[in-house]
C-alpha cells in the first residue's frame, strides 16, 4: 500500500465519533515545569491518570491498560545522569515482553518531545517511536552516529504536510512557534510525515548533547561535526497493531501556551486514542 493510499484511510473523522479519551500520562527522567504542564492537560478535555517512571514500567501491560485509550509519553526512561556522564540502563526482559505484548494488543501511543530519547540501550524502542535522540555517540541501525543536538527557545515556522489528517484538523497551513528543536535521528522512510520546520537543521545551529552531559559545557558545538539532519518534527506510524504518533514540539510553558500547539496536541491524543487509528494500525 502506498503512503497516499494510507493517508486516504487516515482521513476518517475521529473527534465527532469518539468519547472523551482516557489516557495514561507518563513522565519523569527529564525536568519540566510541572504546574503549567498539568494545567495544559487539564484544558485538553481528556481524562488522564498521571504516573511517573519507574512505576510506569509495571503498568504498561495489556491487562492494566485495558481501561485506557492510549498512552502519552513525556518521559525518558533508561538514563541516569551522573557527574561523569550518563549511565544507560537496559530494560528488563520482562518489561520488553509486556511492552511488545501491549503493542501487539493494539494500544495507541503518543510520544512527546524528549520521550524519543528513552531506553537508549534498547534498539527496538527507536524502531517503535520512529527515531532517536542520542545523548552520546552511538551505533544506530548498524551505523556509527554522533550525539544529537539541541537548541532552546527557537522561533520557527511549522508547515502542515497533510491537512486532511485528523491530527492536523483545524490548523492553518503554517504557523509560528517558539520551542526547543532537535538535530536527531529520524527514520523518515518508515513514517508518514505530518509536520516540517523551516529551520536549518545543521550543526552550526545546534549544540552538542554530549558536551553537556559529559563535560558540563552548555550551548557548545565546538569540534562537533554532526551531519545535516531531518526537518521532520511530527509523524505517525504503526508498530505491531498499535498506532504511534510523535510530536517533536513540547519543551516548556512558552510552547504549551501556543494555541496551535494546544490544538495539535488535543488532535493527536484524540486520533491516537481512536478506534479509527486502531483499525488503521491493525490493517498495516
Amino acid at each position: 500500500m502506498t503512503k497516499a493510499e494510507i493517508l486516504t484511510q487516515l482521513t476518517t473523522a475521529v473527534t465527532s465519533t469518539m468519547t472523551r479519551p482516557n489516557i495514561l500520562l507518563v513522565t519523569k527522567g527529564h525536568p519540566f515545569s510541572r504546574g503549567p504542564f498539568f494545567e495544559l492537560f487539564d484544558e485538553l478535555d481528556v481524562d488522564y491518570t498521571h504516573v511517573e517512571q519507574p512505576a510506569a514500567c509495571h503498568l504498561l501491560q495489556k491487562d492494566f491498560m485495558s481501561d485506557y485509550d492510549c498512552v502519552v509519553f513525556y518521559d525518558m526512561p533508561g538514563i541516569n545522569f551522573l557527574p561523569g556522564g550518563p549511565d544507560f540502563l537496559e530494560p528488563t526482559s520482562e518489561f520488553k515482553s509486556q511492552f511488545l505484548d501491549l503493542l501487539a494488543s493494539g494500544k495507541g501511543m503518543l510520544f512527546l518531545h524528549h520521550a524519543i530519547a528513552g531506553w537508549p540501550k534498547w534498539p527496538e524502542y527507536a524502531e517503535i517511536v520512529g527515531g532517536r535522540f542520542l545523548y552520546l555517540p552511538s551505533t544506530l541501525r548498524g551505523k556509527d552516529v554522533l550525539d544529537s543536538g539541541y537548541r532552546h527557545h527557537t522561533t520557527h515556522e511549522v508547515t502542515i504536510l497533510e491537512p486532511l489528517h485528523p491530527i492536523l484538523e483545524g490548523l492553518p497551513p503554517s504557523f509560528s512557534i517558539e520551542d526547543e528543536l532537535y538535530l536527531f535521528e529520524v527514520f523518515e522512510e518508515d513514517v508518514i510525515p505530518l509536520l516540517r520546520s523551516n529551520f536549518d537543521f545543521t550543526s552550526d545551529n545546534f549544540y552538542s548533547a554530549a558536551k553537556v552531559v559529559k563535560e558540563g559545557k552548555r550551548n557548545s558545538n565546538q569540534d562537533w561535526a554532526h551531519p545535516p539532519g531531518s526537518n521532520l518534527i511530527g509523524w505517525i506510524k504503526h508498530y505491531a497493531n498499535s498506532p504511534i504518533t510523535y510530536l517533536q514540539s513540547g519543551d516548556d510553558p512558552i510552547t504549551w501556551e501556543n494555541k496551535h500547539f494546544k490544538k495539535l496536541l488535543k488532535n493527536a491524543i484524540n486520533w491516537t486514542a481512536s478506534s479509527a487509528a486502531l483499525t488503521w494500525a491493525g490493517k498495516q
